[in-house]
């Protein structure tokens, strides 16, 4: 009888402890990111840091809908077998509600597949390929980055302007450089009906052999350069340039350049009068970028690249979300982000409808040098809304994504 009584309070305390346990998990909204921390720390230490800061503000304001907020992170190893793997242990194991996350365009691409299969949904948060709300997207997958096509498009009337028949195109040989190469041959044909491709350098990513690039592109008496590299190919292509004097005489049109992430490493290298995309935080006067530029500097004794905009207006897309579902359920997330709008450092965003992609939108201007540094001069904001294509071309490229 002893016995009986020992294991019943036994007994007792399992299923007590497991009821805790329970409740305890269901007082947690978890958000389950895979991302290339290993092989794109440049960008993704910064983001890391966005979330980060996005999460405690959220937790700190009591979380949502009366739950704290967990954020659970996988290193995908820039590898589509070890990304589909860690979004799959992030939802098997790890049991989070929501995922999102991927950097390079091939990853993005995979986990946005895993996600139709699975029926799960996924905020795509900076991969750039047009094919993750177009022509592969799903209704499971939305998109927050400023799209390969955006970026392209918010180039595309200042490369006219210079008035250059002779284009070389220089990229990294995977489906985000390919991408932007045929956006603009397209966008430029489109508007420029005599230019000419004279050169196209296409490097393995992380591998580019710069001189070889730039004799290339001498060698084709190209008058003007549309280029793609970023990260150490971009450095490498700036240096091998200047070595040359390649660039003194030959205009550049240039998309990533103006990150944090890629033009700080550049210093006094840093190439002058490129017409680049980027993020010039230091002279950004908007209330809302202040406030988030103070919240980041306060935490962090730093000051943001792109990346962290990124994270954090990830974190913050998914926490209105949820907000505005009033759970975490897949059907009922997929709802509220078809038109969801909120705040972001950059301004005013919405979730389209009718593709998922986000309208944030980035900065367009020339690179320029000051105290040995690079920083960018005669920005604009260029809203996503506007560079974004048009509803019946969606269509047309979404037919068979539903």
């Amino acid at each position: 009888m002893k016995g009986m009584k020992f294991y019943s309070s036994l007994l007792g305390l399992a299923l007590g402890a497991a009821v805790s346990t329970s409740a305890l998990a269901q007082d947690v909204i978890k958000i389950g990111e895979l991302n290339s921390y290993k092989t794109q720390p440049a960008f993704l230490g910064p983001y890391k840091n966005g979330m980060d800061l996005a999460i405690s503000q959220i937790n700190e304001a009591g979380g949502l809908l009366g739950k704290k907020v967990e954020l659970i992170i996988r290193d995908d190893n820039s590898n589509t077998g070890d990304a589909v793997r860690a979004a799959e242990e992030l939802i098997s194991r790890d049991k989070v509600d929501v995922l999102t996350g991927t950097f390079l365009s091939h990853i993005g691409l995979a986990v946005t597949d895993f996600a139709k299969q699975k029926q799960r949904f996924f905020l795509a948060s900076e991969p750039l390929t047009d094919k993750i709300v177009w022509g592969d997207g799903n209704r499971y997958t939305f998109r927050l980055r400023t799209s390969t096509y955006m970026q392209v498009a918010m180039l595309v009337p200042e490369a006219v302007k210079l008035n250059k028949k002779r284009w070389a195109l220089v990229y990294p040989n995977y489906e985000y450089g390919q991408s932007a190469v045929n956006t603009f041959k397209t966008l430029m044909k489109a508007a420029q009906p005599d230019i000419e491709f004279v050169a196209e350098q296409a490097s393995p990513l992380g591998k580019v052999d710069a001189g070889s690039v730039i004799q290339a592109l001498s060698d084709a008496k190209a008058d003007a350069v549309f280029n793609v590299l970023f990260a150490a190919d971009l450095a490498k292509l700036v240096r091998a340039g200047s070595q040359r004097n390649f660039f003194d005489n030959v205009p550049v049109v240039s998309l990533l350049t103006g990150e944090p992430e890629y033009l700080d490493p550049l210093g006094n290298e840093t190439p002058e009068g490129w017409i680049v995309t980027g993020y010039p935080w230091y002279a950004i006067n908007t209330p809302e970028h202040k406030a988030f530029l103070e919240a980041y500097q306060a935490k962090f004794n730093d000051y943001p690249r792109l990346g962290t905009v990124v994270g954090y207006s990830a974190i913050m897309s998914l926490a209105e979300g949820i907000k505005k579902a009033g759970s975490t359920d897949t059907e009922a997330l997929i709802k509220a982000f078809r038109g969801l709008e909120l705040m972001s450092p950059f301004g005013p965003i919405t979730y389209r409808a009718q593709d998922h992609q986000s309208t944030m939108g980035i900065y367009v201007g020339k690179l320029a040098k000051k105290d040995g540094k690079g920083i960018m001069t005669d920005f604009v904001y260029v809203d996503g809304k506007d560079v974004q294509p048009s509803d019946e071309q969606v269509k047309e490229w979404r037919k068979a994504a539903e």
